[in-house]
This record gives structure tokens, sequence and C-alpha cells, in this order.
């Protein structure tokens, strides 16, 4: 049984309330991935809960993946008028549309970071279309990139809820110390301005405490962010306002680059690594 510690975290305007968790069950093997899906860094479920929707990063094809919940690929779906220049994670509303995150910004210099929309009904299609392309910059950001001591503007993680995006940045600053940004960003078609509502940082290294993806439960009052080591569990936090989040760590006991997260329901978690030789390329079951 995996022991939980209590993490600390720091936000912009008070100090957050640390909160303890119980037991859960260990990470276990769920299924391989399919030997094509090396660089995995996002996964979604489908409405009806039998697609796990999986997506690459850059580098990769502009295409969706759909497994089954065994992990046999039924799906090969191109977006058509999208190019993948970064695509970090994918997640969906509670109405089951599918969004691709394409702001991955590994050296902080990118200005042309945005969300895009799917039209994606079944794993039947062989083709689909952005329908909605939500561009965005960071409030905040003047340089690009800003000085290395401040490479605070990667994302790799994000959720949707009450028609707002959240993204969890990803700290590639010199000199790690786990701090990460909360940006909230309109689920519309636009441009804007992503407006910072959180400053929080995690305990640990940079496997302990960089993020590198986000599921959010069905009641909205639960968001998961995912480490290489661990899983971050965010309560108390308001649509507007992160400043009363509670953050709960729960040691994996296991390293590997974990990039993808997805909750199945309420108390199971499906999280997925890359393929490192002859470690990873797998997907895990976590309980709560």
């Amino acid at each position: 049984m995996l022991r939980i510690v209590i993490l600390s975290a720091f936000l912009l305007s008070c100090n957050p309330k640390a909160q303890d968790s119980s037991k859960t069950d260990d990470l276990k093997v769920e299924f391989s991935l399919p030997k094509k899906l090396k660089e995995v860094s996002g996964i979604a479920m489908s409405k009806d809960k039998k697609t796990i929707w999986a997506i690459e990063d850059q580098g990769n094809k502009n295409v969706v993946y759909g497994l089954d919940l065994q992990g046999k690929q039924i799906a090969d779906i191109l977006v058509d008028n999208a190019e993948n220049s970064d695509w970090e994670d994918i997640t969906a509303d509670s109405q089951g549309n599918i969004y691709i995150g394409d702001f991955g910004n590994n050296d902080n210099n990118r200005q042309n970071l945005s969300i895009l929309k799917l039209d994606l009904k079944d794993a039947s299609q062989k083709t689909t279309k952005a329908i909605q392309t939500t561009k965005f910059h960071y409030e905040g950001q003047t340089e690009f990139p800003p000085k290395k001591s401040n490479w605070l503007y990667d994302c790799e993680a994000f959720v949707e809820f009450d028609g707002n995006f959240y993204l969890f940045t990803k700290n590639r600053s010199k000199g790690f110390d786990g701090t990460f940004l909360v940006f909230q960003v309109p689920n519309k078609e636009g441009d804007f301005e992503a407006k910072l509502i959180g400053k929080l940082k995690l305990s640990g290294g940079y496997s302990d405490a960089a993020i590198t993806s986000a599921t959010i439960n069905s009641t909205k009052d639960k968001i998961i962010l995912l480490n290489h080591k661990n899983i971050q569990i965010l309560t108390g936090f308001a649509a507007n306002d992160f400043s009363k989040t509670k953050i709960q760590k729960i040691p994996l006991n296991h390293n590997s680059q974990k990039e993808a997260i997805v909750f199945v329901d309420d108390k199971t978690l499906l999280i997925a690594d890359e393929k490192d030789g002859k470690n990873g390329g797998n997907v895990y079951k976590f309980s709560f």
C-alpha cells in the first residue's frame, strides 16, 4: 500500500491548507500501448467510456488514436486542418467534446499557442477537423523567451469546466523549485489573454514536481495533476480563484516518463507513460 505525505503549496495571496489523504492501491499495468504509440502525451475518455483517445507530441503526426479498453487500436483519425506543433494534452468537457492542447513550449518562446476543439464523434471516423480554435497568450509574459530563471510558460496539462480551460504550467526554470502557474482561458473561438489565477509550488525535484498532464472528476471538485513519480490532488479551488486550493501528494512508487492521465470514474484513473527502451509504453490503472 502507498503511504501518503502532505505536500506544501505556495499560492499568490495566501498559504494553502494541507490536507491528509487515504491509502490507495498500488499502480497496476492495465495494458501495453500499441508499438506505434511511443510518445503518448495525453489521453481522454469518450463520453460513452468505450474509447480512449490518445495523442502524441511534437515531431509526430496530427492524428488522434482510438483505443478500446483492452488497449487495442481501433481508430487512426487525421486532423486534416491542423498541425501538430506540440500537442501536449487532450481533454473532454461534460458534453463529451474533445479538445487538444497545442501549447507545448519547451523553450518558452512560442507565440502561437492554441487549444483545438475537434469534430470527433466516434471511432469509425477516418478524418476530423478542428471546429474551434482558441488562441491565447499568457498574462505576465513579456519576453519570448524570458530569463531562464523564469521559464514558467511551458504547458502539458489542462482541464475544462464551466466554460473555461484551466492550464497548469510546467516549470523549466534554471534552479527548478516546483513552482507552477494556473491560467484560465475561455472556451471560445478567438484570441485571448490567459488570466493568471494561481501560483503554486510542489515539493521535490523535477520528477516529483514537474507537471505532465491533468484530469478532472465528474463533479468538478477534484483535479489530478501528474508527475513522473507522483500524482497531486487539488481540491478547494473556485472557478476564478485557486488561492484556497488544497493539495495532496500521492507517491506512485514508480518512476517513468508518465505523460497522460484521465479519470475513468471518480475512483479510478488511467495513467500512460512513454516508451523508453524496454521500459514504459504502458497504461496503468490507479484506484483510490
